[in-house]
């Protein structure tokens, strides 16, 4: 299946560093659509390269969630499969889920335009509210993305990194954090998720499992499913649709 829609379409975007502004700039050239079992397989050729995307479609909504992941690249899921297992199950609530294969997973400012061009594409899907998760490398990209797009009303951040985590000072009012890590941690120390709770502003919360849990957050993976669905339904839920009358 071939989509016209977003042709053409220029997006500029800015990457922050220490408060230091990069202003950065992709056109959209084609995107192609293939339907597969659970999903559908996105491929959106850019100025700047093609952008690989899973897209987990949930009929009739404005309500969707972008997942990424660190440095390993592809589409790799920390906490034992979180991203496929959350996807399809926020599909069945209602939200729509793309995860996203970066083109270089080691390059700030082009995982920014990857994530970008995904919210875009998810705008031409008619949402209109979105939420990100991003872990270790890929949560500072979800900062600087929730900076760029005001339409990010939440962002989870598993064992993140601390480099390009600045803006988050700087979200809207209304875009909620939600931190987590492993007092384990090998890469990343749970210091720097602390540090970015500090840095943040409420709506916020840190979780610091002690159970062994290490960057992966395998040994936590069921715990880390529940909270984080409950944390994006509660988030991505106007309040008279909320379950059992939540605040």
């Amino acid at each position: 299946m071939e989509s016209t829609g977003l042709r053409g379409t220029k997006l500029r975007g800015t990457e922050i560093i220490k408060i230091e502004k990069h202003d950065l700039e992709t056109v959209i050239l084609d995107v192609r659509r293939e339907q597969k079992d659970l999903f559908e397989f996105v491929k959106i050729e850019t100025s700047r390269g093609r952008i690989d995307y899973a897209y987990y479609r949930a009929e009739g909504t404005d309500k969707g969630v972008i997942m990424v992941t660190g440095v390993g690249g592809g589409f790799d899921s920390p906490a034992d499969s979180l991203y496929p297992r959350l996807s399809a199950d926020l599909k069945d609530e209602g939200i729509s889920a793309l995860r996203i294969k970066f083109r270089d997973p080691k390059d700030l400012a082009e995982a920014l335009i990857d994530v970008l061009v995904g919210l875009e594409f998810l705008e031409s899907e008619n949402v209109r509210t979105f939420g990100l998760i991003g872990h270790s490398f890929g949560g500072a990209v979800i900062v600087q993305a929730a900076y760029n797009n005001k339409k990010v009303k939440t962002i989870v951040m598993l064992s993140t990194q601390g480099r390009g985590i600045d803006p988050i000072s700087f979200l809207p009012k209304d875009t909620s954090v939600f931190l987590i890590h492993g007092e384990e941690d090998e890469a990343i120390s749970p210091d720097v998720s602390v540090l970015a709770y500090n840095m943040a502003h409420e709506p916020k919360r840190i979780e610091v499992y002690d159970a062994s849990a290490g960057h992966e957050l395998d040994e936590v993976s069921e715990e880390i499913y529940v909270e984080v669905k409950d944390w994006i339904i509660k988030y991505l839920t106007r309040p008279d649709e909320r379950p059992d009358g939540e605040l």
